[in-house]
C-alpha cells in the first residue's frame, strides 16, 4: 500500500491539532523509540504518548487522514521487533487506569497501558492474580501482552493471555470500534461479521491448521473464530501484534492466588536430557503443574561470577524448575521426581531461595546476552514444539548451531515446549555478509522446526524477525487467510505494516532489513574511563543495553532507576540513555557524544550506580555518563586537551573536596557567611546550586584534628611505631563535613577494648571529579589515594571507610581508572564499618550492643547498595535486636545532582518515591508504640537530603552503635 509522504513536523502538528498530548518529534525521542528489545532499529517520524483514550483515538484518526503508519508500543520489551515503526509510534503507558476489579466475577477491566505488576498488586487484596506471568512482569503492559499473546513461566498452569481475555474494546485499522464480550452474546459490527464469515468459509482448513498445540503463537490464531469456539474476536485479537487493531480496554480473568506453591528443582546431565524428561513430567503432573522451566548451568555460573548469591542446586548441568500447589502438591512432586529420571533433585523450602531462583530465570534474556565471549542476540528466540518432541528438537537445534559456528544457551518454558536462546550471530557494522549467517541459520531452523509441527513464535510474536519465515510453517491457504483478515481490519495497511502480512498478500519485511548496528562507527579517541568488562571499548559497553527494560519498572526493590521512577519518562531511564548513547556512537540522528540530545538524556542520571547491580545486562550508566562528559569537555576529536567551558557546578560541586580543604581553616566563618541571605544567594548562584537548597556546613574541626584531640597526637597516629587494631580512612566528606561518624567509630571500638587510629596522610578518591567527567583529575587523585592506602592495607591491619560513596569508588571506579596493580589491593582490602564489626563479632573480639526496641528506617547509600551491598549492615542490626525497614531506591540527592540548579524537583520526586514515605510511616508508628525511632543513613548525600526535606537528623551506623546501651549479643556459637 502507498503511504502519504508527510514531513515529521507536519505529522507532529497534525497530532497536536487533534488534541494528542505528549507529541515529540525531537531527535532525542525519535532515537530512544527507534529500538525495542529486538535486533531492529527503525526511526519513527513522531512519538506520541496519549494521556486519555480520546487521544489514542485521535492518533489513529490522524494516521488514517495522513496515510501515515502507526505502531502501538507498551513497555518496549518486544524481542521480535514488533514495537518499532517508521511513522507514528504510540507509547501507551499513560493509559494505566485499572477501571474495575470484580472479585466475585474474578475479572479486572483495564486500559492497555496498565503494568502487569500493578494489576497483580491491585488484585492481591482479594487473593487473586492475573495468570500469565512473563519474565518482564515488572514493566510489561496488559496491552502489550495481548498484542503478543504473552505466556510466561506459569502459562502451564494459567494459560496464555488469549486464554484469559473475557472482553475487549478494539479500534480496528479501518476506523470501526468493536466491543466484544463473551458474556453478552455474539460479536457485533461489520468487521466482526466479515471475520466470522471468513472463518465460516474455511472451517475445515482452520480446524486442521490452527490451535494444534498450546504455543502455536505465530501468524493469526484463526481457531478463535470457529463456531465451536463461539467466534471470540477478543481472543483472536491476541497475538496479532497491533497489525489489525488497538485494544482500548480489556476485561481479563483473574485466578485464585496460590501462596502455598511448592518448587522442586530437578538436575540433568545436559539440556537435551532435561527436555527428554518433560513429557514424563507432564504425564506425572497430570494437569496439576503450574510451571516447568528449564535453565542452563552456564547462566547460573554467570550470576555467581558477578558475585551474586545462588541457592544450592542439585547435581546436574541443566535444571528444571517444577512448581505446583494445593493439598496434593508434595504427592504431585514426588510422582514428578519418580518419572523424571533426574540425576539430582532438591525441594526448595525457603521462599527467599525460591525467589532468588525465579529471579535468575527472569533475568535469562539479559544474562544470556552477555554470557558469551561476543554479544549474543535475540533472533531465533522463542520457537516452540509440542512438548513430546522437545528433546529431539533440542538436539537438532544444538546441532544446527554447531554447524553454523554459533553458540547459545537455551532456557525457557520447557513444559510448554517453548525455548529461549540468545545466539552470538556475527553481525558486523556495515557488513552485509554478516547477516548471511543469520539468514541461513534462521531458514535452516525454520525448516527443521516445521518437521516437528512447531511454531516459529511461542510467545513473543513474529514481528520483523520471523514474519518472513511464515511460509515455512503455514500453507499458501493459511497465508491467504492472514492477508484477507488484514484486508478486513486494516485495508490501508497502516497498522504496524511489514509485520505478519499485508492486505494484498505481499510478503512482510525481510528479517535482515533494519538490523541495528552492533558495533560503533566511531571509536572514542581518548579512552578515559577504562571499562575492563568491555575491553575498554565504550561502544561495546553502551551496546550492553539490549532493551529488556528492567529499568522501566514503575516500582523496584533495588536502586535502578530513580529518575525514571520520579518522571516515568523513557528518556530518564537507563534504557533511554543507553539508546541515545548507541545513537551517538553509530546512528544517524545524534552527532556524537557532544550532541545536545546526549546531554539532555544524561542530565537526570543521578550516577547512582543502581544499574550496575540491578541491570541483568550489566549496564553501568554512571560510568558511561562520566565518560561522555569527559569526552565532551576535556578532549577533542584527536584526543588532545581542550578548554570547553563546563557548567559552573562542575567547578565547585565537582571539586568539593578541594574547596572544603581550602575552607577548613576558616570553617566557622564560612558557615556564618552562609547564614547571610545576600551572600548565600550569590554563593549558590556561583556554584550552580538551586536557591531552595541549603549549603552543606563545614565541620568546625576536621576528623583528623578532632581525633588528635580525642586520643592525643600519638594515639591518633602522628608518631606511633606500633600498629593499632583498626585504621580509619578520613575520606573528604567524613573529614570535612561529618567527622562525628568517624569519632563514633573510634569511640565504639575503644569501648570494646580496641585501638583505632585515623590515617593522617591525606587521600581523596576523586568521586566528585568522576561524576562530573573530570577523569584526568580524578585519576590523579585516585592514584594519590592508592599511594596512601596500599601500604596500610598491606600491613594486615583492617582499614575502614565510613562514607559509602567513597568506599564504593575505591572498590569500583578506582580499579577501572587506575592502571596500578595496587588499586586492586586497596579495593579488596578496605572495609565498611559494618563489614569490620561483623568480622570482629565473628572472631569473638567484640560484642554488639542491645538495640532491642529500636525502630530503624535505613536508607542505604545507592553506591553502597549497588557496589558494596547492605546485607551485612541489615544482618548486624537485626542480630542486635533492631526492627529494620530498608528503604529501596535512592535518596535523590546523589552527590552534586540534587543540589544543582534544574534538578530540585526531580530530586524531591525521587525522595518521595520511597524515602520520605518511609520516614513519615515511621513517625506514624511512633504515635502507637514506645520504640526508639532512628533514621539511619551512612552517606553524606542521604543525610543532607533528609535534613533538607524532612528536618530529620540521620545517624551513621557507627553513631547508632556507639550510642546504644552495652549488651552481650555476640556471634552465635557454631556448635
Amino acid at each position: 500500500m502507498h503511504h502519504a509522504a508527510e514531513g515529521t513536523a507536519d505529522i507532529a502538528a497534525a497530532l497536536r491539532r487533534a488534541g494528542v498530548s505528549g507529541v515529540d518529534d525531537s531527535a532525542l525521542a525519535r532515537g530512544i523509540y527507534s529500538a525495542d528489545a529486538s535486533l531492529y532499529r527503525v526511526v519513527p517520524q513522531v512519538v506520541a504518548r496519549p494521556a486519555l483514550t480520546e487521544e489514542l483515538l485521535a492518533a489513529h484518526q490522524t494516521s488514517r487522514e495522513l496515510g501515515v503508519p502507526l505502531t502501538i508500543r507498551g513497555a518496549g520489551t518486544s524481542i521480535a521487533g514488533n514495537a518499532v515503526g517508521e511513522g507514528i509510534v504510540v507509547d501507551t503507558r499513560d493509559l494505566r487506569q485499572i477501571i474495575e476489579i470484580d472479585p466475585e466475577a474474578r475479572t479486572a477491566t483495564v486500559q492497555p497501558g496498565v503494568i502487569h505488576a500493578d494489576l497483580q498488586r491491585a488484585a492481591a487484596p482479594y487473593g487473586l492474580r492475573f495468570g500469565p506471568d512473563p519474565s518482564t512482569h515488572s514493566r510489561c503492559t496488559i496491552g502489550g501482552m495481548i498484542g503478543n499473546n504473552a505466556c510466561g513461566s506459569r502459562a502451564l498452569g494459567y494459560g496464555r493471555t488469549s486464554d484469559n481475555i473475557e472482553a475487549a474494546t478494539v479500534l480496528f485499522g479501518n476506523g470501526e470500534t468493536g466491543r466484544f464480550d463473551a458474556r453478552a452474546g455474539a460479536a457485533s459490527g461489520e468487521t466482526a461479521r466479515q471475520l466470522l464469515e471468513l472463518a465460516a468459509q474455511n472451517l475445515a482448513h482452520i480446524r486442521t491448521s490452527f490451535g494444534q498445540f498450546g504455543r502455536q503463537i505465530s501468524g493469526y490464531s484463526l481457531e478463535h473464530l470457529l463456531p465451536e469456539n463461539r467466534g471470540r474476536i477478543e481472543k483472536f485479537i491476541a497475538g496479532t501484534e497491533g497489525t489489525l487493531g488497538t485494544v482500548l480496554q480489556a476485561t481479563v480473568n483473574l485466578v485464585q492466588d496460590e501462596p502455598g506453591r511448592r518448587l522442586m528443582v530437578l538436575g540433568f546431565p545436559n539440556v537435551a536430557e532435561a527436555a527428554d524428561a518433560v513429557p514424563h513430567i507432564l504425564r506425572a503432573g497430570a494437569g496439576r503443574l503450574i510451571a516447568c522451566e528449564g535453565m542452563d548451568s552456564r547462566l547460573v555460573a554467570l550470576v555467581r561470577g558477578a558475585g551474586k548469591r545462588v541457592p544450592v542446586l542439585p547435581k546436574g548441568e541443566s535444571w528444571l524448575f517444577v512448581e505446583t500447589a494445593g493439598e496434593a502438591a508434595l504427592d504431585t512432586l514426588a510422582a514428578v521426581k519418580a518419572a523424571s529420571e533426574a540425576v539430582g533433585e532438591r525441594m526448595i523450602e525457603d521462599p527467599a531461595e525460591a525467589a532468588a531462583l525465579w529471579k535468575i530465570r527472569e533475568d535469562g534474556a539479559g544474562l544470556a546476552g552477555i554470557s558469551l565471549p561476543t554479544p549474543a542476540h535475540s533472533g531465533w528466540e522463542d520457537a516452540a514444539v509440542p512438548p513430546e518432541h522437545l528433546g529431539a528438537w533440542m538436539r537438532e537445534f544444538e546441532s544446527l548451531m554447531k554447524d553454523y559456528g554459533l553458540q547459545g544457551y537455551p532456557y525457557g518454558h520447557f513444559g510448554d515446549g517453548c525455548i529461549h536462546c540468545r545466539i552470538d550471530f556475527p553481525f558486523q557494522h556495515g557488513d552485509s555478509a554478516s547477516t548471511g549467517v543469520f539468514r541461513e541459520f534462521m531458514a535452516a531452523c525454520a525448516a527443521g522446526l516445521a518437521r516437528y509441527g512447531g511454531s516459529l513464535s511461542g510467545e513473543h510474536g513474529d514481528g520483523r524477525v520471523r514474519s518472513e519465515l511464515l511460509p515455512t510453517m503455514y500453507s499458501e491457504t493459511s497465508l491467504a487467510l492472514f492477508a484477507q483478515a488484514k484486508a478486513i481490519c486494516d485495508p490501508e495497511n497502516l497498522l504496524n505494516p511489514g509485520i505478519i502480512t499485508a492486505p494484498d498478500g505481499s510478503g512482510p519485511v525481510p528479517h535482515t532489513e533494519n538490523i541495528k548496528p552492533t558495533q560503533p562507527k566511531q571509536d572514542l579517541p581518548w579512552p578515559g574511563m577504562l571499562l575492563p568488562h568491555d575491553a575498554g571499548d565504550f561502544g561495546a559497553a553502551v551496546h550492553r543495553c539490549s532493551g529488556v527494560g528492567r529499568c522501566v519498572a514503575p516500582k523496584t526493590n533495588g536502586v535502578m532507576c530513580p529518575s525514571y521512577l520520579a518522571t516515568m519518562q523513557e528518556k530518564d531511564s537507563t534504557r533511554g540513555r543507553g539508546r541515545i548513547l548507541q545513537e551517538a556512537m553509530d546512528g544517524t540522528l545524534v552527532k556524537g557524544l557532544a550532541d545536545p540530545a546526549v546531554h539532555e538524556a544524561l542530565d537526570l542520571c543521578l550516577a547512582c550506580k543502581g544499574c550496575a547491580s540491578d541491570c541483568p545486562a550489566g549496564v553501568d550508566m554512571a560510568t558511561y555518563k562520566a565518560e561522555a562528559l569527559h569526552q565532551t569537555y576535556d578532549r577533542d576529536a584527536q584526543g588532545k586537551p581542550k578548554k570547553k567551558l563546563r557548567p559552573r557546578s562542575h567547578y565547585i560541586l565537582g571539586r568539593l573536596p578541594f574547596w572544603a580543604k581550602l575552607a577548613s581553616p576558616v570553617a566557622p566563618l564560612a558557615n556564618l557567611s552562609m547564614k547571610l541571605a545576600p551572600l548565600a544567594v550569590v554563593a549558590k548562584w556561583s556554584a550552580g546550586i538551586d536557591q531552595r537548597r541549603s549549603v552543606p556546613r563545614f565541620a568546625a574541626k576536621t576528623l583528623r584534628r578532632a581525633a588528635k584531640n580525642l586520643l592525643g597526637s600519638q594515639a591518633a597516629g602522628a608518631a606511633s611505631s606500633s600498629q593499632p587494631d583498626v585504621w580509619v580512612w578520613a575520606d573528604s566528606f567524613t573529614n570535612h563535613f561529618f567527622p562525628q561518624s568517624g569519632l563514633a567509630a573510634i569511640e565504639f571500638l575503644r569501648n570494646q577494648g580496641l585501638e583505632a587510629r585515623i590515617i593522617q596522610k591525606q587521600g581523596c578518591c576523586g568521586l566528585p571529579w568522576i561524576t562530573t567527567g573530570q577523569l584526568d583529575a580524578a585519576k590523579a587523585r585516585i592514584d594519590q589515594a592508592i599511594t596512601v592506602l596500599e601500604p596500610v592495607v598491606a600491613s594486615g591491619v583492617p582499614v575502614i571507610g565510613l562514607e559509602p560513596s567513597c568506599l564504593a569508588t575505591l572498590r569500583s571506579d578506582a580499579v577501572e581508572l587506575s592502571a596500578r596493580e595496587e588499586a586492586k589491593t586497596v579495593a579488596d582490602g578496605v572495609l565498611s564499618f559494618a563489614e569490620l564489626v561483623n568480622r570482629l563479632v565473628d572472631e569473638g573480639r567484640i560484642q554488639l550492643p542491645d538495640l532491642t526496641g529500636t525502630d530503624v528506617v535505613a536508607q542505604p547509600h545507592c553506591h553502597q547498595a549497588s557496589i558494596i551491598g547492605w546485607e551485612v549492615d541489615q544482618a548486624l542490626l537485626e542480630m542486635a535486636g533492631a526492627t529494620v525497614t530498608k528503604v529501596a531506591g535512592c535518596c535523590g540527592l546523589a552527590g552534586n545532582f540534587g543540589v544543582e540548579k534544574g534538578h530540585y524537583e526531580v530530586s524531591v520526586a525521587v525522595a518521595e518515591t520511597y524515602l520520605l514515605p518511609a520516614v513519615r510511616a515511621q513517625s506514624e508508628r511512633g504515635r502507637t508504640d514506645a520504640a526508639r525511632r532512628v533514621v539511619l543513613a551512612d552517606g553524606m548525600s542521604c543525610k543532607v537530603q533528609l535534613d533538607d526535606l524532612a528536618g530529620v537528623e540521620a545517624l551513621h551506623l557507627a553513631e547508632l552503635l556507639a550510642q546504644a546501651r552495652p549488651g552481650s549479643i555476640a556471634a552465635e556459637d557454631p556448635a
